[in-house]
């Protein structure tokens, strides 16, 4: 990044919090509901933190975090233990947080193309309120939710890569089953740690920016900061190293508290939870995990842009949405005659009718079933239907899914190739456009458009648009 004369390299490093998706919480049997609207409803002893309480592992959030780290190409660890990170704070009723610090479940790895140092397992804390009056509230619902940490190298030297990344973690973690990741629920938090310096080889004083909410945030809060340090060097004056919030009316970052240091937190093994190895636990194996992972989200793209020949954006929607893409596979089955026509039909019609319905598509794709919409697919590809018939049935299969060929007949949208019946039709058409057919005569080809088109209006989209333009030719000569 160039300012005024002088050149600076800004180096960010990303801190990611996912909550995982489990049946209950990190070290008790609550129910782990984001959606819970009740405030305190999914609370016991444990995640409360009454005395004499014992915390329990939970074994689905472990192999969570496991299937992340082989698939990102992570060093697993053999042994792993709990420790309490120490710190004062309303939402955290124990008064120190369950974490991991020496010993995490997952050290190196990468993902697109940021290097990866740590990735390990805690608790979520409680959800504090402080606008509803003149007091905060606190909810506790999501206190010892499983909670992912992911820590980057500090590799990454401007605000795209460090969304892309971002990016990319959410479809992976959707596509393990991990966690759901929507941001704006708060279910994946960003932190970027930011550092300026003019020369290359040194880091300068970074600052934290927390809880990034949603990808444009993280963009526009890490190009703010890295222009805020850049233009305090240009000045002669020292940054901070600070932890900054992100006011996203004011467009800027604000200043909370002095950064932390990991002495700050007094870390020590949690007395109350076994160490755990790895290894002697048959579920963790390797194999075990390896045969539980689906295909990958780059995997899935290098795929799709081989066997259906799609541009980026269109190997983005299937892959940011599975359900749709195994979806088109269904469809498509081995005939790759159809895989660009039903690739068309999916994106640009039936997409948009789950939309216009107020349908969440991932969960409703199969209102048509892959088998009629393949059967549809093959009408139009052997010219049974027209284009414009194939839209409509398409819409009557929203309302009632069932065999295409059966509902084009019931509504009279077979193509009609039938030139005795398409001649009565166009003479019909030549007749009432005379204006239009000599337009046509002296060389205005839009002319025979609109003819084509009466026609097809006609026959509402069933004639066959080849053979109707054929006849109209033949019937103006």
């Amino acid at each position: 990044m160039k300012q005024g004369k002088s050149t600076v390299v800004p180096t960010i490093g990303l801190e990611v919090h996912v909550e995982l998706k489990t049946a209950s919480k990190m070290f008790c049997s609550c129910r782990n509901n984001p959606d819970e609207e009740k405030p305190n409803a999914n609370i016991c002893p444990i995640c409360l933190a009454h005395p004499g309480t014992l915390p329990v592992l939970n074994k689905e959030a472990i192999k969570h975090v496991l299937k992340v780290g082989y698939a990102v190409k992570g060093k697993i660890a053999d042994f792993t233990e709990w420790d309490r990170k120490n710190y004062f704070y309303p939402d955290i009723p124990k008064g120190y947080q369950i974490s991991q610090y020496k010993y995490p479940l997952v050290s190196g790895g990468e993902l697109a193309g940021v290097a990866i140092t740590r990735i390990h397992l805690e608790e979520d804390t409680a959800q504090s309120t402080h606008d509803v009056s003149d007091k905060s509230l606190i909810n506790f619902n999501r206190a010892g939710v499983p909670l992912m940490e992911l820590v980057t190298e500090p590799v990454i030297h401007d605000a795209e890569t460090a969304v892309f990344f971002a990016k990319e973690l959410q479809l992976l973690m959707r596509a393990l089953g991990a966690g759901e990741c929507n941001m704006e629920k708060g279910e994946m938090r960003v932190e970027a740690n930011i550092s300026v310096s003019s020369d290359p080889a040194v880091l300068g004083t970074k600052t934290e920016i927390k809880n990034l909410n949603s990808f444009k945030v993280v963009e526009k809060a890490i190009a703010y900061e890295i222009e805020r340090q850049t233009k305090l060097l240009e000045a002669g004056e020292k940054v901070v190293q600070e932890t900054r919030g992100w006011d996203e009316n004011a467009g800027k970052t604000f200043s909370q508290r002095l950064k932390e240091s990991s002495h700050d937190y007094r870390y020590f093994p949690d007395p109350d939870i076994p160490k755990l190895k790895i290894s002697e636990v048959k579920d963790f194996s390797m194999e075990n995990i390896s045969a539980e992972l689906p295909i990958l989200p780059w995997v899935k793209r290098e795929q799709l842009q081989k066997d259906f020949e799609m541009t980026d954006k269109e190997v983005a929607v299937f892959v940011e949405m599975p359900e749709v893409g195994k979806y088109l596979e269904l469809v498509v089955g081995g005939n790759k005659n159809l895989s660009r026509l039903s690739l068309n039909y999916i994106l640009t019609d039936y997409l948009g009718l789950l939309k216009k319905e107020g349908k969440d598509v991932e969960n409703n794709i199969d209102m048509i079933s892959a088998k009629n919409f393949s059967k549809l697919m093959t009408m139009i590809n052997d010219k049974k239907i027209s284009s414009r018939g194939a839209k409509d049935i398409l819409v009557l299969l929203m309302k009632e899914d069932g065999d295409p060929e059966i509902v084009a007949k019931k509504n009279g949208l077979m193509q009609k190739s039938d030139e005795g019946e398409i001649k009565k039709i166009v003479e019909e058409i030549v007749k009432n456009n005379s204006g239009v057919v000599e337009d046509y005569k002296k060389g205005k080809m839009a002319a025979l458009q609109f003819l084509v088109g009466q026609g097809m209006k006609a026959t509402k989209g069933s004639a066959n648009p080849e053979v109707l333009k054929k006849i109209i030719i033949e019937k103006i000569k």
